[in-house]
């Protein structure tokens, strides 16, 4: 089965995020730092990561996967104010970025679509 690794910080977004997750029937571990979640995307089954650009070392997490020639897609989420930080994620590789409430509105699709892949 398909799991979700997610790099944040963010306790209560996380509770949010893993309650999502295990009503699409996903699994959803954390990553607490960027080695962390290289290790993970390194680890067979793994679908899909997300990066929460404001956890510490998200912008350079993404891009040492892309250096390290990963290629699972990469969903990144950030406050609607931060367009500055957006074009960074957009600029390290990252396919997809959004504002937060555009990713919570549709986490459960999110999840739904790394399932299914």
């Amino acid at each position: 089965m398909s799991r979700v690794v997610a790099l944040a910080e963010d306790l209560f977004f996380i509770a949010k995020m893993k309650e999502t997750a295990k009503q699409a029937g996903v699994p959803l571990e954390t990553a607490g730092s960027a080695e962390a979640l290289a290790e993970a995307a390194r680890a067979e089954g793994t679908s899909l990561l997300i990066v929460d650009l404001n956890s510490r070392g998200s912008i350079e997490a993404i891009e040492h996967l892309r250096a390290a020639g990963n290629t699972l897609p990469v969903i990144a989420f950030f406050s609607h104010v931060q367009a500055e930080l957006a074009e960074r994620a957009r600029l390290a590789g990252c396919e997809q970025v959004m504002p937060r409430s555009k990713f919570s509105r549709d986490l459960a699709e999110i999840l739904s679509k790394a399932k299914a892949s």
